[in-house]
């Protein structure tokens, strides 16, 4: 089958917990604002799903260990959490084994490939560029690139047209519930990556596939989007 220009299969990527395994130094940010507030290090590596649900989730839990807690608190530190992960945020961070690769074949296949994260915007183009792969995406949308971030739709109906895509003939590939309720509500098929700190367990979210290794993904790929 031919696609035009208009008309591209495309794979759209979640960021944080799907191409990169950005979780420590997402605790090392939430950490440093709590050794800030005379607390030292609350969050460790067990916590590596709440980090891939954001840094207000970091905080809101390393606040419960403490006690009683506010939304103020959150949102008095979350600046303080920006800058100190904007400082070092890609100190510990690694692609997933074959990402690279597997975006690379997509493309050499004609497909289009974009990102749609919940990571700020700026913060997710830095890291891209710091490890090397920003040239492989088409486009970029981050969680403050429109009002609203996923899992409302918009963001990734906004990154398959920047790339000259449509639902219809579009994956997104990502790693929690957030991505899958943004498929449900966009009309896009889902792939949840099993490689994450939640492995299997995302199958109890029924995506329409799971990826267990990057290798697999150019195969599922033309499977899914024929």
């Amino acid at each position: 089958m031919s696609h035009t220009a208009f008309d591209r299969r495309t794979v759209v990527f979640d960021l944080d917990g799907t191409l990169a395994d950005t979780s420590a130094d997402l605790l090392a940010a939430a950490n440093a604002c709590f050794r800030g507030l005379g607390h030292g290090d609350l969050l460790g590596p067990a916590d590596a799903l709440t980090a891939f649900h954001g840094g207000r989730a970091m905080l809101r839990l390393g606040f419960s260990r403490l006690g009683e807690w506010t939304e103020a608190e959150v949102d008095a530190q979350y600046p303080i959490l920006l800058e100190a992960y904007a400082g070092a945020l890609d100190v510990h961070t690694r692609l997933y084994p074959g990402a690279a690769e597997a975006v690379e074949r997509l493309r050499a296949q004609g497909y289009a490939t974009a990102i749609c994260t919940n990571k700020p915007e700026m913060l997710a183009e830095t890291l891209v560029q710091r490890l090397g792969v920003r040239g492989l995406f088409g486009a970029l949308v981050g969680a403050d690139t429109l009002p609203v971030r996923k899992p409302d739709p918009a963001p990734l109906h906004e990154v398959l047209r920047r790339v000259g895509g449509r639902a219809e003939q579009a994956l997104l590939i990502g790693d929690t519930e957030t991505d899958r309720k943004t498929g449900l509500n966009a009309g896009v098929p889902v792939v949840l990556v099993t490689f994450g700190p939640e492995g299997q367990g995302v199958a109890r979210l029924s995506p329409e596939a799971l990826l267990d290794h990057f290798d697999h993904l150019p195969a599922l790929a033309a499977r899914m989007l024929p």
